[in-house]
């Protein structure tokens, strides 16, 4: 079999050209190139294009000894040195060189793409969140319908139980809560007027665990007691994080309260959650549920609430069972102040990309579990996990107005050779 070529390229600000195409029921011409902002995607393929923690070093060795060509994309920001990446046998290119991958390339990112309008020509594997009705889910999806691209979205692999292939879900609640302690010991001893400082990634996990047992010492000398922890989604990856992030922090474990379905399965708000001091919201959102806290129960004379951390991040969802923020966060401003009629001041951290505090860990973890879906990329017309993936986004963009379904591209060749784009009438 023809080999693939893998490179991986980071998600990093760049501009560069592009040919993109005008794609209309009538007319199909090549569009002049575009310029290409603020775009940051890892790892190029079949060759095959992945972004930064979607292959290690580690993962990238696995690859090359599998037949894959690995070309890696130089970062001077990545956590990983081009040098590890060199030391393994991979070859290095220069930023943003996967634009000019032949149209049988597949794109793996891990982020979604910065908003823009021109089509998308490639098969991308990433994070897009637009299966789920986010807001602005039409403009990003459409962009590969109308292009003749393909969504492989990595939140939906799964395996023949219904699993996750690879998740960072761990990492994001294990990070998660490590803020939400911070912020808690951070608002105990200083005025809401001072929200709690910017963070950046650590080299590793033990100097994550020195700063929030620090920090949360400091909170129990004013407080006189460490903080009351109630995790829902405890069962999942990102709670068994959070919860371990707990235990390892020195928080008792009668303070760390964990609830999963069974706890929650009469509907919320919970009074729970209130009368704890941090609240870290782990689950994964499927369906409309009832709200976990609102007004209401924010108003409580009973409440104790000053953190709440939701690393599902649901912000845009119309069901968000958090409804009480609106926007994301970041590191360098990691809380939201949030409204409330009494009591001590309420705080929400609503960071999307949590893992990148634990940036090493994170990623060997993701690429590890994503590396034997990867290996099936050139054998992506009989893999289950690839083709469950491809289904998905046939449906989702089926949901679209016929307006941005009005054209599909049939890729004619065979698989590892560069084959010829039609773009042909709906």
């Amino acid at each position: 079999m023809r080999s693939e070529t893998l490179k991986l390229l980071r998600r990093k600000s760049f501009k560069a050209q592009q040919n993109v195409y005008d794609v209309t029921p009538a007319v199909r011409k090549q569009s002049p190139r575009v310029s290409l902002s603020s775009y940051g995607i890892s790892p190029h393929a079949l060759e095959i294009v992945i972004d930064g923690p979607a292959v290690t070093p580690t993962t990238t060795k696995a690859l090359l000894d599998a037949g894959f060509n690995v070309n890696v994309e130089r970062s001077p920001a990545r956590i990983f040195d081009d040098s590890e990446f060199e030391a393994v046998g991979a070859s290095l290119v220069p930023e943003a060189s996967w634009v000019d991958a032949p149209y049988d390339h597949i794109i793996v990112g891990l982020k979604e793409l910065p908003e823009d309008s021109f089509a998308l020509r490639h098969t991308h594997v990433q994070f897009a969140h637009c299966f789920k009705n986010q807001g602005g889910w039409q403009d990003v999806l459409s962009r590969f319908s109308l292009g003749g691209g393909t969504l492989l979205d990595l939140e939906f692999l799964t395996d023949d139980s219904g699993r996750r292939v690879a998740a960072f879900g761990y990492h994001a609640g294990y990070a998660g809560a490590a803020l939400a302690i911070e912020a808690w010991a951070w608002q105990l001893n200083n005025p809401p007027s001072k929200p709690l400082p910017g963070v950046k990634p650590y080299a590793n996990q033990s100097l994550l665990l020195d700063d929030v047992r620090s920090k949360m010492a400091e909170g129990e000398a004013k407080a006189g007691h460490k903080p009351r922890v109630l995790v829902i989604g405890a069962l999942g990856r990102c709670g068994r994080g959070a919860v371990d992030l707990c235990r390892q922090a020195g928080v008792p474990e009668d303070s760390i309260l964990k609830w999963d379905m069974a706890e929650t399965a009469k509907g919320g708000p919970f009074g729970e959650i209130v009368e704890s001091d941090i609240f870290v919201n782990c689950i994964y959102l499927s369906s409309p549920i009832p709200p976990f806290l609102d007004a209401e129960s924010l108003a409580s004379s009973n409440r104790n609430l000053s953190v709440v951390c939701d690393v599902g991040c649901d912000t845009t969802n119309p069901h968000n069972p958090i409804p009480i923020y609106t926007e994301n966060s970041t590191f360098s401003s990691p809380t939201l102040p949030a409204k409330v009629p009494n009591g001590p001041p309420l705080t929400v951290i609503s960071i999307d990309h949590l893992p990148s505090l634990l940036p090493r860990e994170a990623s060997e973890a993701f690429s590890q579990a994503l590396m034997p879906s990867l290996l099936q990329l050139k054998d992506r017309s009989s893999s289950k996990v690839w083709q469950q993936a491809e289904q998905l986004y046939k449906e989702k963009v089926l949901t679209l107005p016929e307006t941005l379904r009005t054209a599909v591209a049939t890729v004619t060749g065979t698989q590892g050779a560069v084959g010829t784009v039609k773009y042909v009438d709906r």
